[in-house]
């Protein structure tokens, strides 16, 4: 990719960087309607033991992802014009999603202001090694590492792990009062939820019903993360030849994926206009896609080419791409 005039391309995009009140509200309720119509259907199923309709979890489970879409928009300021709406919206959501709202949006921001950057690798992203620093781990913590970025546990142990119980506690920033004070409040607003579902129909509805629903948002959502910047050709590179808007759009990948899929993951796919300008409420970001050439060479990754991404685990940093463990393995070791 060419490099990109980050002054050209953020004066480009400022006219997409207005949220449209009716707009957002109609994705709101579009989203928070079949949400609460799949989850009330699984709930009553649970309920009546008709257990064939714990298939209602996977529908609640994609709109639940679309909702945390909005939550994530609320986090960048992007989905209201007013940032109270934005703030409070995005504190509401937060007790659906299990993610609190005002800790995650300050670990994302760091996650965005060092995206690409390999010296300034922390919270809010994947961890991720260069082949060069694994090989100087002791054995036991490569093996650790392997064992994190194995996709049974980036798919399976870890989104469960993620938002059940890390977000319980400000994981990172816990000498920070308002970090507790976020995660508190979140806490306290799931347990007010929890306790009125369970006095409605019982334990086994509620702990059923919100598991199912809860991991499988989880799964997809880690997943789409996960592929947004863990691809083959993507950015990353030391602080001395980092350049934010390059790796911005370099850097995150451009997931092409049917219209409805692009609709329910509310275009999170176009990642790369995201990274470049982050105000831009997710409704408008197929317009950019479409108008802005900045990102008509942006390499497209389909869905097959993000399930082998999964396989990737180090930074070659003399290839710049992304290698798998095996790929390292073949290759000479450096010395210490």
């Amino acid at each position: 990719m060419t490099e990109i005039d980050g002054r050209a391309l953020r004066a480009a995009l400022a006219p997409y960087q207005r949220p449209k009140t009716a707009r957002s509200v109609w994705e709101l309720a579009a989203t928070l309607l079949p949400l609460a119509a799949f989850s009330a259907g699984l709930y009553v199923c649970v309920a009546r033991h008709w257990w064939w309709g714990l298939a209602l979890a996977v529908p609640a489970g994609v709109f639940l992802v679309r909702l945390f879409m909005i939550q994530h928009d609320c986090g960048h300021h992007a989905f209201f014009r007013h940032p109270a709406a934005n703030t409070w919206v995005g504190r509401l959501i937060g007790v659906l999603t299990m993610t609190p709202y005002d800790y995650w949006r300050r670990t994302h921001a760091i996650h965005h202001s060092n995206s690409g950057n390999l010296d300034r690798r922390g919270l809010g992203a994947v961890e991720l090694m260069t082949v060069d620093e694994y090989r100087a781990l002791p054995r036991i913590k490569r093996a650790a590492y392997r064992f994190y970025r194995h996709p049974l546990v980036i798919l399976g142990l870890g989104p469960s792990y993620l938002f059940i119980l890390q977000h319980r506690l400000p994981i990172g920033v816990m000498k920070h009062a308002w970090a507790w004070k976020s995660v508190l409040g979140n806490n306290l607003g799931l347990a007010i939820v929890a306790t009125a579902l369970i006095a409605l129909g019982g334990p086994l509805p509620y702990l059923v019903t919100h598991a199912l629903v809860v991991m499988i948002a989880a799964t997809i959502g880690v997943w789409l993360f996960y592929v947004q910047h863990q691809f083959e050709h993507t950015h990353w590179a030391r602080e001395d030849r980092w350049d934010p808007t390059h790796a911005a759009v370099a850097g995150s990948s451009h997931l092409d994926l049917p219209a409805p899929f692009a609709w329910l993951t509310a275009h999170i796919g176009a990642h790369h206009v995201h990274h470049a300008s982050s105000r831009i409420p997710f409704y408008r970001l197929p317009q950019v896609v479409k108008h802005e050439p900045a990102f008509a060479s942006a390499r497209k990754i389909t869905l097959i080419e993000s399930v082998t991404a999964l396989r990737l685990s180090l930074w070659d940093e003399a290839s710049q791409r992304l290698i798998s463990f095996r790929e390292a393995r073949r290759r000479t070791p450096v010395s210490a």
